[in-house]
């Protein structure tokens, strides 16, 4: 088994405890949660969390309810992304989406109760008070005004024929870049890194967020439904501005590669990265 395989199964046996059953009258809602929870996705999240909690000396097992919590997160974050008011998507991960299930407000309340109960995740982690602190400080403000729903909001607002490159790079740096430049850095607090590791756990989360970006406007553009797990061709229907568009898929291909060569670069503060450097070329490279 590789340490992707590893990481992962320890977040999916994880995560597949929340949000069982358990007799109260909204426990709807709570399915609603697990569904879009445990409907599977790559991980990626969590898995950094955990591993930069591994590069700075930390136990992954005390630092496993951080990681979830940024998968709850990211949850929820997905199912109000689906919504009628913002993509409107009907699949997602290969399956209907949790508004096409379970209908428009339980869909909404589960992505606000995930939120909620990601912190409730975190704060219940078995780590010093201090970490845990740091940990929600780096997760509300990747969540917040000044994360994901600022570079929601901008994507949503924009009228496309002000989108330049340097306006898509702010947006999407806010909207996909922000959880996971928390995401690296939560592992370092987690496992009570240093500065420089909090610095360049957050540079590589930066250049790694943008090159995720613009692989998923490829994909968006040029796959299918059926590869994609979820529905392709969404950006141009909705007259979305894209890397794609401005950069088009040659010169997406080689920002891809500059980022990831940056992403790489950034781990020199560390030992043992070969992880990290592997994942982040499997990354560069993905099809889904």
């Amino acid at each position: 088994m590789t340490q992707a395989e590893e990481y992962k199964e320890k977040i999916d046996a994880a995560l597949d405890e929340y949000f069982r059953p358990a007799g109260l009258a909204w426990d709807r809602l709570r399915e609603s949660e697990r569904y879009s929870l445990t409907a599977g996705g790559k991980r990626l999240r969590p898995m950094l969390t955990l591993e930069f909690c591994r590069l700075c000396g930390g136990d992954i097992d005390a630092a496993l309810p951080a990681a979830c919590a940024v998968e709850l997160l990211h949850t929820y974050s997905l199912i109000h992304d689906d919504l009628p008011c913002m993509d409107n998507d009907e699949l997602r991960r290969g399956k209907p989406t949790n508004h096409v299930v379970y209908g428009v407000c339980t869909a909404t309340l589960a992505g606000d109760a995930l939120q909620a109960d990601a912190f409730a995740a975190l704060l219940g982690a078995p780590l010093p008070p201090e970490r845990v602190v740091r940990c929600a400080q780096l997760l509300a403000h990747a969540a917040g005004s000044m994360g994901m729903c600022a570079g929601q909001y901008l994507d949503t607002a924009a009228p496309p024929s002000s989108v330049d490159e340097a306006s898509l790079r702010h947006t999407h740096s806010l909207k996909t870049g922000a959880l996971i430049h928390a995401a690296c850095q939560i592992g370092v607090a987690a496992a009570g890194g240093a500065e420089l590791h909090f610095a360049a756990a957050g540079d590589f989360g930066h250049a790694l967020g943008m090159s995720f970006q613009i692989r998923d406007d490829m994909l968006d553009a040029q796959g299918t439904a059926e590869q994609l797990g979820k529905t392709s061709g969404s950006d141009a229907r909705d007259g979305k501005t894209t890397f794609f568009d401005l950069l088009g898929p040659g010169g997406c291909e080689l920002e891809i590669q500059r980022l990831s060569t940056a992403a790489k670069h950034s781990l020199a503060v560390f030992h043992d990265t070969d992880f990290l450097c592997r994942l982040t070329d499997e990354l560069a490279g993905r099809n889904k």
